[in-house]
């Protein structure tokens, strides 16, 4: 299936990292999600029920970033990618969390990480 929805750029503050001064400084986090699904029945009704809504979406992923603090950005990534299949009809994601402010030894323009997840079988249920 070659149909997609994609969010590029969700900008959230949130306190997740490793070190101490992240998780009480917080930092801006950037979020990329790409959704796979059939997207025929909304493209020819027009209807918004007949797709996700990438507004209501982008919220959630927006919550996930700002909420409870985790160590990790691949653990944060899951979090997301998990709430992208909770819709039946998405039968696969990936979600890429940048971290432009990761504390590097070197410079960087930042450190992300991108998982992919399907439906077993690539098919919805």
């Amino acid at each position: 299936m070659g149909d997609r929805i994609t969010l590029t750029g969700i900008e959230v503050f949130g306190h997740h990292g490793v070190l101490p001064h992240e998780r009480e400084l917080g930092q801006r986090f950037r979020v990329d999600v790409v959704l796979e699904l059939d997207l025929s029945a909304a493209a020819a009704s027009d209807d918004l029920t007949q797709t996700v809504h990438y507004g209501e979406l982008a919220g959630d992923v927006a919550a996930i970033v700002g909420g409870e603090p985790v160590d990790l950005i691949e653990t944060l990534a899951g979090r997301i990618a998990d709430r992208c299949l909770a819709d039946p009809r998405v039968t696969a994601t990936e979600v890429t969390v940048h971290k432009p402010a990761a504390p590097l030894p070197v410079v960087a323009a930042e450190v992300a990480v991108t998982l992919r997840r399907q439906r077993s079988g690539g098919e919805g249920p």
